[in-house]
């Protein structure tokens, strides 16, 4: 019975240590730092049956995210049209493909320059080469969540806009086909959210805030 009590016990490998990924600029706002907020309360769409509301901005000092909602109240549907828009509202984003993405939700950016970027074209972080940076600027749309019933859907996410904008006339665009909403803009004060940035502040000043 004391057979395996005469080998010694190998003492444990010692463990790495783990650190935090830190996703690059231009995929989500910095981890370590607190962002200036812009009251905005404004609409992208208000109708008798769909709202797009965009609440603030907080602005980082490498960009922006907006803070957004979405209602889509129940119309003349029947059981089963209602049935495939919520499939459709509670599909993930990333399961849009091909021409499906042209109809799913779609936030877009442009700049006074006339640049410009879409939340439905951008190829996901995850998706990049390593180190791989797309050329600004990029929309990413993060934290989705969604909730809904037998009347009323309802969403929210942060739109995050890699880099700050420059002075000037702002445009965000909003586009949801599968339900109706056709291309609609609000234009924003870029200068106003860029200067915001100055209030940025890191939570340990002196270290990079994006690892």
């Amino acid at each position: 019975m004391a057979f395996f009590q005469d080998f010694p016990v190998p003492p444990l490998p010692p463990r790495p240590r783990a650190t935090r990924h830190l996703p690059p600029p231009w995929a989500a706002p910095p981890a370590y730092e607190l962002p200036a907020v812009v009251h905005l309360g404004t609409f992208l769409h208000r109708g008798p049956t769909a709202v797009v509301a965009l609440g603030s901005a907080e602005v980082f000092s490498a960009g922006v995210s907006f803070n957004l909602s979405w209602v889509f109240r129940r119309g003349e549907e029947d059981e089963d049209a209602w049935d495939e828009k919520r499939g459709q509202f509670f599909r993930p984003m990333g399961m849009h493909q091909g021409r499906a993405a042209q109809s799913a939700l779609m936030f877009g950016v442009q700049f006074p320059d006339g640049s410009k970027a879409s939340s439905a074209h951008q190829v996901p972080y995850g998706l990049m080469g390593t180190g791989e940076q797309p050329a600004p600027p990029t929309l990413a749309l993060n934290n989705g969540g969604s909730s809904g019933g037998d009347d009323e859907l309802a969403g929210t996410g942060n739109l995050w806009l890699w880099p700050l904008p420059p002075a000037g006339d702002l445009r965000l665009f909003a586009q949801w086909a599968d339900f109706g909403l056709e291309e609609t803009s609000i234009t924003l004060d870029g200068g106003r959210l860029r200067e915001a940035a100055s209030g940025a502040q890191q939570y340990w000043p002196g270290e990079d805030s994006n690892g």
